[in-house]
């Protein structure tokens, strides 16, 4: 019987043929629980605003591993050990870090499974897929919990820096045909250095970490936080609230099997094996699916917003620099339910506001450390002579409004 081979590429747009390192990462790659992620968007809505934007969680996984087999090489290059095991549980590590996303990644998170985060999720997968690999994740696992020994490895995973945010700004930079949000990565990997355990960038690379912050921030305000975007995703939550109102009011819906469960059920209190199973069968198809049959249900609130966002008929949104006046909310709400003919509490799901906030970097987390031509190691908030770069880390917050774009 001829084996099969399992040391496969995959063309990607951005860099080119990714290779599979070893049989492991094939296998994960091939397993069902990955390959979900071809069918989990991975910037939400945002392809209402940016039509290219469809790529998935699968393209930035595959992604974020190349680029950490070019962290790997160049540490490697100079003299900073990363046995063969390590260097699995590294690339283990990359691949699988966001396999906990759910449909449409951010947008619901927190609400198919309450209070528990996509990277909680993902280590529940991680974990699991460690018993089927009889152990072959351990390192992996140590290294994504951030408790392995050597603490830049952790950093390469999820940091300011880490393997995973060079691709996915370079990523959706490409899908979105939003130039402004383009990086050079290889520019930054060729400057990653460790020093005392932890990973730095050489002094010479200060400019290429300027622009990654700034193109960061860029990213945020234009693409992530568009306000078109926003109110998508706004909506598509608010969606799921009615379902799951109309739901444990004993009304029935359409859906698939394992979707229905999660509305019926709060699963935290009783996260298993089996809850884990159910949730790996979730995908962007349940919610479009369940998002077509509920625009025909005789429930108006329900109806009306999935038509709105499956017809890209959105509500209209405002973003100030000040908190949003109580009485607009009022008056606003009031004269919703007179043009609609529906109860303030059924209006309020067209009729909200709330807050967004955006820190490109966060100098008490993971600090970007410079390593300077003498040795020193510098916060590059420091070494920064950009006086934007100093404005960076501190929190901007906006308030937006939403509101229906009938004349009421």
């Amino acid at each position: 019987m001829a084996q099969t081979n399992k040391l496969k590429v995959f063309n990607d747009p951005i860099y080119g043929f990714i290779g599979t390192p070893n049989e492991l990462i094939f296998s994960l790659i091939a397993h069902p629980y990955f390959q979900r992620l071809r069918r989990i968007s991975q910037m939400g809505m945002s392809y209402l605003v940016y039509p290219g934007a469809h790529h998935t969680r699968f393209h930035h996984a595959l992604g974020s591993m190349h680029l950490m087999t070019k962290a790997i090489q160049t540490l490697r290059w100079k003299n900073i050990e990363i046995t063969s095991e390590e260097e699995t549980g590294l690339l283990c590590a990359i691949l699988l870090h966001d396999i906990g996303h759910g449909p449409f990644s951010h947008a619901l998170e927190g609400f198919i499974i309450s209070d528990l985060s996509h990277e909680e999720i993902s280590l529940e997968f991680m974990v699991k897929l460690n018993k089927e690999f009889n152990g072959q994740l351990d390192t992996a696992i140590a290294i994504f919990r951030g408790k392995y020994s050597k603490p830049f490895m952790n950093q390469l995973v999820s940091s300011q820096l880490d393997m995973d945010r060079l691709d996915y700004l370079k990523r959706d930079s490409f899908y979105s045909g939003v130039t402004e949000g383009n990086i050079n990565s290889e520019r930054l990997i060729s400057m990653l250095n460790v020093v005392d355990g932890n990973l730095v960038i050489e002094e010479k690379g200060i400019y290429a970490v300027e622009k990654f912050l700034m193109a960061r921030r860029f990213m945020y305000w234009q693409v992530y936080l568009h306000k078109t975007g926003l109110v998508a995703e706004q909506l598509l939550v608010r969606i799921m609230r009615r379902a799951r109102e109309l739901i444990l009011d004993g009304k029935e819906l359409d859906g698939s099997r394992d979707f229905l469960f999660f509305l019926k059920n709060n699963t935290k209190a009783n996260f298993d094996s089996q809850i884990l199973k159910r949730f790996s069968l979730l995908d962007d198809i349940d919610i479009l699916g369940a998002l077509k049959s509920w625009q025909f249900y005789d429930d108006f609130v329900l109806s009306k917003m999935c038509k709105m966002l499956l017809n890209r008929t959105l509500l209209n949104v405002n973003i100030k620099n000040t908190p949003i006046d109580a009485r607009w909310s009022a008056e606003r709400l009031k004269t919703t339910t007179q043009v609609y003919g529906i109860t303030a509490e059924e209006a309020s799901y067209f009729v909200f506001k709330g807050e967004i906030s955006n820190k490109a970097y966060n100098e008490n987390h993971q600090a970007i450390n410079i390593l300077k031509k003498n040795g020193k190691v510098t916060d590059v908030l420091k070494e920064s002579d950009q006086l934007s770069l100093k404005a960076l880390s501190k929190t901007v917050t906006k308030y937006y409004s939403c509101y229906p774009k009938e004349p009421v």
